[in-house]
């Protein structure tokens, strides 16, 4: 049984930072790519980013680079996400989905980014 479990979540200022992590079990992590998409209120899935099996290789959404950094930490089967400079229209549900096919899904958590 595959679990993902979103975490870090919450309410920020423009301009703040919060550190997303993604605590996995039920699979073999290491095998697989990662990613992280998001879902704003009203709109669709938004895919963020993504890295490879060994953590060498990150593909970033133009609008996120240089903000976001994807990252993982095979030891611990974890995905984390980085995310300085926030935005308003950051606000929304992030998940990690896995890099198979079809995905596996996690509940997400919640980014706010208000003044």
């Amino acid at each position: 049984q595959v679990l993902l479990v979103e975490s870090g979540g919450g309410s920020v200022q423009p301009g703040g930072f919060l550190r997303l992590s993604c605590a996995t079990s039920g699979f073999s992590f290491t095998g697989y790519w990662m990613s992280w998409v998001r879902q704003a209120p009203g709109n669709g899935l938004e895919w963020l980013c993504s890295i490879d099996n060994g953590g060498g290789s990150t593909y970033y959404l133009q609008s996120v680079k240089g903000r976001f950094t994807i990252s993982r930490e095979n030891a611990k089967n974890t995905l984390y996400l980085s995310m300085n400079s926030l935005k308003p229209e950051d606000t929304a549900v992030y998940y990690c989905p896995t890099g198979s096919v079809p995905a596996d899904w996690g509940q997400g958590t919640q980014v706010t980014v208000s003044s």
